[in-house]
């Protein structure tokens, strides 16, 4: 496979006007708190609300919107429920989930993503609507909308990609993989599970995934994990064991690393702070599995807001390992996947289903095709 050249274009609906965003929710006090700090933002259009899923619906036939911040646990229809109709309805808007941090809460939103909702937001007790979740929620909607926020560290603008450099890299020279390591964040999770899904058993190389939740979500994101690649899945607390043919998740509350210990790999947790901001981070887990497999690695960023991983697919892709990434098309935010190719370092970008594909061929593995 040759170079190749992708475009990085700008959302349209952010080109010609304001994100336009509908509020669904059964909370008076959250609808207004939402309203307001949406109707303050110049970058932002509040079309519509909803008190309930019903409502939400016989509104959205009618009125295009481009994000939607929905509530799963609403009277009558909830949002889990009628997520699937929102997404067939709004056709390419991004859904937003507005959710508790409680077990249950993370059962419900980690299935929500799963069926295509882009990204999590926690719901926050009456008195905690200050200014970090202002901006911390104004940042995700501006992401979904197609225009990050430029204040908010760790998420530069799109627009700062360089179309120039966004140029796929040669795999000619790309070393044999012995390690798969997936990172991603907004909207990540539906196309996780779909490359997940399409990897078949007899694909044995150990799985690294490093993927932007709450800590609290970690434990019930490593279940429905293992649930979909039918292969034993753990969480990457320090010193656990990574073997061939299993899924390590990282931890919420520190980086994924890895390194040999006599013949086994094992999992190492790290608390130094990350360039990108995050916890846990892509970088440091493709720089460690980079250094710990002398490049014999494969990587793949998926979906997500900012940069992170973009530093360490370089330095993976630089030691001969190889670097595949998320196209913009099927991405909810291609801030992720598009740092990677401007940083020269993917050797190939595609929507999931043809990700599963590429894995399998860059290990070597027509035959499980």
């Amino acid at each position: 496979m040759g170079p190749r050249a992708f475009q990085i274009n700008s959302s349209p609906d952010a080109a010609q006007g304001r994100v336009r965003v509908m509020i669904v929710d059964d909370s008076l006090t959250v609808r207004t708190v939402f309203s307001r700090m949406i109707g303050n933002d110049p970058k932002l259009e509040l079309t519509t609300t909803a008190s309930n899923a019903e409502r939400a619906i016989a509104i959205l036939r009618d009125r295009p919107v481009d994000v939607i911040l929905l509530d799963l646990e609403m009277p009558g229809m909830g949002g889990l429920e009628a997520l699937p109709r929102i997404l067939e309805i709004a056709s390419g808007a991004q859904v937003l989930v507005v959710s508790s941090l409680t077990e249950d809460g993370a059962e419900h939103t980690l299935t929500a993503l799963s069926m295509g909702a882009a990204d999590t937001m926690p719901k926050p007790r009456p008195g905690q609507f200050d200014e970090s979740y202002r901006r911390a929620l104004l940042a995700k909607i501006h992401a979904l909308g197609g225009v990050e926020a430029d204040d908010v560290p760790g998420h530069p603008r799109e627009g700062t990609i360089d179309h120039g450099a966004a140029t796929a890299i040669s795999r000619s020279n790309a070393k044999q993989p012995e390690v798969l390591a997936i990172g991603g964040s907004t909207g990540a999770i539906q196309g996780l599970n779909t490359i997940l899904r399409s990897l078949p058993l007899s694909f044995d190389l150990p799985i690294l995934v490093t993927q932007h939740l709450p800590a609290s979500f970690i434990s019930v994101f490593a279940r429905q994990v293992e649930v979909v690649a039918a292969r034993r899945t753990v969480i990457a607390e320090d010193g656990v064991e990574i073997a061939r043919g299993e899924i390590a998740i990282a931890t919420g509350h520190g980086h994924m690393m890895v390194e040999r210990a006599r013949s086994r790999l094992v999992a190492r947790v790290s608390n130094v702070p990350s360039r990108s901001g995050c916890l846990p981070s892509v970088d440091p887990m493709l720089t460690s599995v980079a250094e710990t497999f002398d490049g014999h690695a494969l990587a793949v960023i998926l979906s997500g807001m900012g940069r992170d991983g973009a530093e360490g697919a370089a330095r993976l892709a630089a030691a001969g390992g190889t670097v595949l990434a998320q196209d913009q098309e099927s991405s909810a935010v291609w801030g992720m996947p598009g740092a990677a190719v401007k940083q020269g370092a993917v050797h190939a970008c595609h929507p999931p289903e043809a990700l599963a594909r590429e894995i399998l061929e860059f290990a070597g593995a027509v035959a499980w095709k």
